[in-house]
């Protein structure tokens, strides 16, 4: 598992402080600096309301006297670990040998941060996040699970595997709330495929089917009128509704839950007790995976819906489920290749790590070609937006509000000035007026930020445009408070701007 760690952190990298890892970054950075971020700081504190994610990473850097930078890549190595871990738990209790379990742990690790659909989710993030904890703890559930129902086995194993299951659900919950439920959800339909007598596990599965679907309903009506503001937020977060997605986004949903339908129903002849309990087990949760990702795509197909009446259910993200199909399809692909194809030749295990590896290094590499593809604490930043960030941090008082391009994180004028959505408030330590992308995100699960989302991301529309003026932008943004801007090289400016590379300027607004 170590070995497998290293090797994943080297081919996924790590971006600490880009995506939704520089979301979380913020928050815990206001909590051991409540003098950041003094204005705006409902975006900063966002992902802190229903998580203990951030307040546990704050005190673990009091506690270990570390700085948050050497703590965050010691989270990151031990929440890879952990996952590879709790996923060779799991597989265990489906395959007797070793080469499978092998197999499925090491495609595990090698696509590690394969995109799961249209969800804007990887299996595993290459940076920190509360996901970084729930999705161990998730597959620490499903091998508690597998415990709890081997009919065949001991009460102490049978009661291991429940403290097990409700631990790991209990720390997944207080992280990553929905990835949690989502978890819960899967391991009681888990534990319903694996009762006894066949009358009841059928019966067991579809009330538990129905039951979410009935939930989603209720939740759906009951669900309180939207603003034309935030139906607008809404709307970008394309990745909400399956109408609006792309065909191969479309065959992500589909081909997982072919590739498990003809896992879930195949039967092979054994006399070994042993093996007859691990063919249950991995028949169980293959369909545990079906049984999720249809219920998913039912619950999204009917009420995740650009043209519904309110967009909760939207909101919820169903589809965000699939985490879990995927986990489910990798490890059950992995351990067939290395039970059918890889066996015991060390060749073909060399030959095959180092392809998918490949593959996903360079995946990685384009992903973030302005970064370093490993972003070490005390290396200096590739990345022109970062270089520029960091010099804010070091230069520019505390109380400054800045204006950034609205859509900055997708800056890609070339592949050496690309911004690789590195995070500003979490880089920088400054505040910023909202912006399209991630704040928008934020917007769109709290409308109670639509207002601010608004009149931030209008006001800094087209910042950097050639096309806009100095006159224009000071109208635009000095009634916000805005005190100092960040344009690209490409914009036309006479402001003072005592910061400039290759990609960008900092300047003083008038």
């Amino acid at each position: 598992m170590t070995g497998l760690t290293l090797f994943a952190f080297a081919v996924h990298g790590y971006h600490p402080y880009a995506e939704d890892g520089g979301l979380y970054l913020a928050g815990v950075k206001r909590l051991l600096d409540p003098a950041l971020y003094p204005k705006g700081a409902a975006f900063v504190l966002e992902p802190t309301r229903f998580s203990l994610f951030a307040r546990l990473l704050a005190g673990l850097v009091c506690l270990s006297h570390l700085s948050l930078p050497i703590v965050l890549i010691a989270l990151h190595l031990a929440s890879v670990w952990a996952t590879l871990f709790a996923a060779w738990m799991l597989v265990a209790r489906c395959w007797t040998e070793r080469t499978p379990r092998a197999g499925a742990v090491v495609l595990l690790a090698c696509w590690l941060t394969l995109p799961v659909a249209g969800t804007a989710l990887f299996l595993m993030d290459p940076y920190v996040t509360a996901r970084s904890i729930s999705t161990p703890c998730t597959l620490l559930a499903l091998a508690g699970a597998l415990s709890i129902t081997d009919w065949t086995g001991n009460e102490r194993t049978q009661w291991r595997g429940f403290v097990l299951c409700v631990a790991a659900i209990a720390l997944a919950a207080v992280m990553h709330p929905l990835m949690a439920a989502y978890a819960l959800w899967a391991t009681l339909l888990l534990v319903c495929l694996r009762l006894q007598r066949h009358s009841t596990r059928l019966w067991a599965t579809v009330g538990l089917s129905g039951t979410t679907l009935a939930g989603a309903a209720c939740l759906q009506l009951i669900s309180k009128p939207e603003s034309a503001d935030y139906l607008r937020i809404a709307l970008t977060r394309s990745y909400w509704f399956p109408a609006m997605w792309a065909w191969y986004e479309l065959a992500g949903i589909a081909a997982p839950l072919a590739i498990l339908v003809t896992f879930a129903w195949t039967t092979r002849a054994t006399t070994r007790q042993d093996a007859t309990r691990a063919q249950s087990a991995k028949r169980a949760l293959a369909r545990m995976a079906v049984a999720v990702g249809a219920t998913a795509s039912l619950v999204a197909l009917l009420f995740a819906r650009v043209g519904a009446a309110t967009h909760l259910m939207a909101r919820i993200q169903p589809l965000r489920a699939f985490q879990i199909v995927y986990l489910v399809m990798v490890l059950t692909l992995g351990a067939k290749l290395g039970e059918y194809v890889l066996r015991r030749i060390a060749w073909r295990w060399v030959a095959t790590i180092a392809l998918l590896g490949g593959v996903m290094l360079a995946a990685q590499q384009a992903a973030f070609s302005a970064s370093n593809h490993v972003e070490l604490p005390w290396m200096t930043p590739r990345n022109p937006w970062a270089q520029a960030f960091l010099w804010i941090r070091d230069n520019v008082p505390k109380d400054a509000l800045f204006a950034l391009d609205a859509d900055y994180i997708n800056a890609r004028d070339t592949e050496a000035q690309a911004e690789d959505a590195q995070s500003f408030r979490a880089i920088a330590e400054r505040s910023a007026l909202p912006d399209y992308s991630k704040d928008g995100g934020e917007a769109s699960i709290a409308p109670e930020l639509t207002e601010a989302w608004t009149v931030g991301q209008a006001a800094q529309q087209g910042l950097s445009s050639p096309q806009e003026t100095d006159a224009q932008r000071i109208a635009a943004l000095r009634p916000l408070g805005v005190s100092w801007v960040v344009l690209e090289t490409s914009a036309t400016t006479s402001l003072d701007c005592p910061y400039q590379n290759a990609a960008v300027r900092v300047c003083r607004l008038r």
